[in-house]
């Protein structure tokens, strides 16, 4: 089978080679893979920005494939059933824990960046029929974040604001599931063209943060100085001060990115006189997960996908996520 090995950092060492497919062991399953698609945190695993990882790995956390073969003792999937990879293979349900956080698909362990892969029956799910091969491979790691940061922590309502940063996977996802809910949906990008695109998804209210520098001013104009109740914020320490300029007393914030950089002076005093909730997510549960197939399936929603490109176009793939001009997800399709 055709597979990708990275050696250590950086895309040079990224390299497609041939290996034995390999055979699944007593409660693991075999995976033919139709798809992949790219997220943040595989450009940071190729680029070598986590100094705990091991080479050589096969990368990429999100996949969707045919099962080929299951070992004797597993019982949740057959061959010829399709599935979706799970990022964190042992958190299953209830709340994160040092211990269900430490096996991640891509990084602590081999990942699908590869024909055929063997992993643990728990950490699969079934892939929803209303979606095709690629569509699936982009719910694992952006879909199911963006789920647990509207609907999971911060249980946004009908009625209520909600803030999306940018126009990347997670962020359109969020922008979807917050509109299905019935809340109002301000957006921001840095191009109107990514704005306009955003608006045909639904997006009520866009800011071009290039030409609108201080946007958190802009927000509060729109929300009649009120603030928005949740903010998806996937900036880190260059947009943390405009998200709490742009928050309502009592919201919440998701941290689910650092695109702008990992330092900052944590304003405490502005955290508590918000009485903000202010919750990191990464990623969560086979259980969210299976919630969320199933809302996206009663209300049919498909995922954005900005970028199709082929098993051998990985690298330009991850060099596309890193220059940020994407929209929605970039996915590998390994039929191609």
């Amino acid at each position: 089978m055709k597979l990708y090995q990275l050696t250590k950092a950086g895309f040079g060492s990224l390299q497609q080679v041939e290996g034995e497919i390999p055979a699944p062991g007593e409660y693991e399953v075999l995976v033919k893979l139709k798809a992949a698609s790219l997220n943040y945190h595989d450009l940071v695993t190729v680029l070598g920005l986590n100094p705990k990882l091991r080479f050589p790995l096969i990368p990429l956390s999100d996949g969707c494939g045919v099962v080929e073969a299951v070992g004797s003792a597993v019982s949740r999937f057959q061959p010829g059933m399709r599935v979706a990879t799970t990022f964190f293979q042992q958190w299953i349900d209830g709340p994160p824990t040092r211990d269900n956080l430490r096996v991640m698909t891509g990084d602590s362990v081999d990942g699908t960046l590869c024909e055929y892969m063997v992993i643990s029956e728990q950490a699969l799910v079934a892939a929803p029929d209303y979606l095709n091969d690629l569509e699936v491979a982009t719910l694992p790691c952006a879909a199911l974040t963006a789920w647990r940061s509207v609907v999971e922590e911060a249980n946004v309502q009908r009625d209520q604001v909600v803030l999306v940063q940018g126009t990347g996977g997670v962020s359109l996802f969020a922008l979807q599931f917050a509109k299905q809910i019935g809340a109002e949906v301000i957006i921001t990008s840095s191009a109107d063209e990514k704005l306009e695109r955003a608006s045909n998804l639904g997006a009520d209210h866009l800011i071009n943060y290039k030409k609108t520098p201080n946007w958190s001013k802009e927000v509060k104009r729109i929300t009649e100085k009120r603030g928005v109740d949740l903010v998806v914020e996937v900036g880190g320490s260059g947009t943390m001060s405009h998200s709490l300029g742009s928050v309502a007393v009592g919201g919440h914030i998701s941290v689910i990115g650092v695109l702008s950089g990992f330092a900052d002076v944590l304003p405490v005093a502005s955290i508590m006189a918000l009485n903000v909730t202010l919750k990191g997510i990464t990623v969560a549960s086979r259980v969210q997960f299976e919630a969320m197939l199933a809302f996206m399936a009663e209300h049919q929603i498909h995922p954005v996908i900005g970028h199709q490109l082929g098993f051998d176009d990985a690298v330009p793939g991850l060099e596309l996520l890193q220059s940020g001009q994407h929209f929605g997800k970039i996915v590998l399709d390994y039929q191609r």
